[in-house]
């Protein structure tokens, strides 16, 4: 009798045609087809629920209804798609829009730039009119910083991994420590400080200083108000412009739509991303203190800073979302029971101690290695939870809810993590599998 032969299947076209460089797949493998609010869909039609949100594009939830309504009644009555920077009606609904609701109740003067579509293109623009204005060349990152993938964004970026991509040398930025780096040992930029007033310390005047206010990328590292303040005070006395990135942290991730208001600073630079546009299509903003605004028309430029579609779900998000503080006190009341659960968890984890940190809806559970934190992911994907890690050995498994998710949702994931929790707790050291 013949033995069966082993079915092999045929490799798919996401191997076959696209890039190596693909990553999410390889950590989610199945193949997703439709989204609604809180949860996608495979093409099998199994559910998962998304604690993943796009990496913060998606604080409004998958094809959130009210955008949906907006982008689909724009498109049908012929609306302008693309428009590189000329003036448009979905434009200037955006601009009165955002200065209506978010910059005027706020006092905030700031010009609105549109640098391109994502990220690392606001914050290229904002590095580039930071060298512009004060004609110096170097800018202060911090550690475990995660700023964008285009060379300047690399620059000022921590993670050694991700670095090694830019095949050039990284210049013209110097890294300090960020909040709690040293453990609370040296007082809050003694260094920093130090140097900066030391004529022998071989560091050039810096032209601005960027920085997260919790790092997502670098391992849910929250700094504290008062860090943040000292570091205003800093760059006010020692004549810095500061940037905050605001790409993931910001529209209401932490609370109030920006980040750094809990501190109660003004930046002089702000770049904001991600949900910006509230519906997952790509949009960035830069914007600034008026002036600040020396740029030559055409200086900084992209074919595709006029998505026109991402201006019309950007405004309906605006108006449903900011015109009062429900969605905000919504989500800060929320963060205390996403605490609680993460802080159970911590107790009742006796192999390893834990460790959970955050501020409104983004959280990190910090495991003693990216093993233990990996192996959790991948049994929460199991159980139809869509999770990833983060920190610079993938050690952090990192919380972003969309901000329009039910109760009931929220429990069902921090339910299905304590599982996948109380799953790898026999973890073995080699192997990756659980006892």
């Amino acid at each position: 009798m013949t033995a069966p032969t082993d079915i092999i299947a045929a490799p798919s076209v996401f191997e076959t045609v696209e890039s190596e460089v693909r990553s999410y797949c390889r950590a989610w493998p199945v193949v997703f087809e439709r989204a609604s609010g809180s949860r996608l869909h495979d093409e099998d039609g199994r559910p998962f629920l998304d604690f993943f949100a796009g990496a913060g594009s998606l604080n409004y939830g998958h094809n959130n209804p009210v955008l949906k309504r907006a982008l689909l009644d724009y498109l049908a009555d012929d609306g302008i798609t693309h428009g590189l920077d000329m003036s448009t009606t979905a434009k200037r609904d955006f601009l009165e829009t955002f200065r209506a609701t978010v910059l005027e109740p706020r006092g905030l003067p700031y010009k609105v730039m549109f640098p391109g579509p994502t990220g690392t293109n606001a914050v290229e623009a904002a590095l580039k009119l930071a060298r512009k204005v004060t004609g110096r060349e170097t800018v202060v990152s911090f550690t475990n910083a995660f700023h964008g993938m285009s060379l300047g964004s690399l620059a000022v970026t921590g993670n050694a991994a991700k670095r090694a991509g830019a095949g050039v040398p990284l210049s013209h930025t110097i890294q300090m420590p960020y909040d709690h780096y040293l453990d609370g040992r040296t007082p809050d930029f003694l260094l920093f400080d130090r140097l900066l007033g030391d004529p022998g310390s071989g560091l050039d005047h810096p032209a601005a200083v960027i920085v997260e206010t919790v790092q997502g990328e670098g391992g849910v590292n929250v700094a504290r108000v008062a860090w943040l303040r000292r570091l205003a005070e800093l760059c006010r006395r020692r004549d810095m412009l500061l940037i905050v990135d605001d790409i993931q942290m910001g529209c209401g991730r932490t609370g109030d739509f920006f980040s750094f208001e809990e501190a109660g600073i003004v930046p002089d630079i702000v770049t904001l991303s991600k949900s910006i546009s509230g519906y997952g299509l790509p949009m960035a903003l830069c914007l600034f203190r008026p002036e600040l605004d020396v740029w030559q028309p055409g200086e900084h430029n992209g074919t595709f800073r006029g998505n026109n579609p991402a201006f019309v779900t950007a405004t309906a998000a605006l108006r449903a979302y900011w015109s009062d503080s429900a969605l905000r006190d919504r989500t800060l009341g929320r963060a205390g029971r996403v605490e609680n659960a993460l802080l159970d968890l911590c107790g009742d984890d006796g192999r390893t101690a834990l460790r959970a940190r955050g501020r409104g809806l983004v959280w990190g559970l910090e495991f003693a290695d990216g093993e233990r934190a990996g192996a959790v992911c991948r049994r929460a994907f199991e159980l139809g939870l869509l999770l990833e890690t983060s920190g610079p050995n993938g050690e952090v498994v990192k919380l972003l809810p969309p901000l329009t998710a039910t109760d009931d949702e929220l429990d069902e994931g921090l339910g299905i993590l304590a599982r996948s929790v109380r799953h790898t707790a026999g973890l073995r050291a080699v192997g990756g599998r659980a006892a």
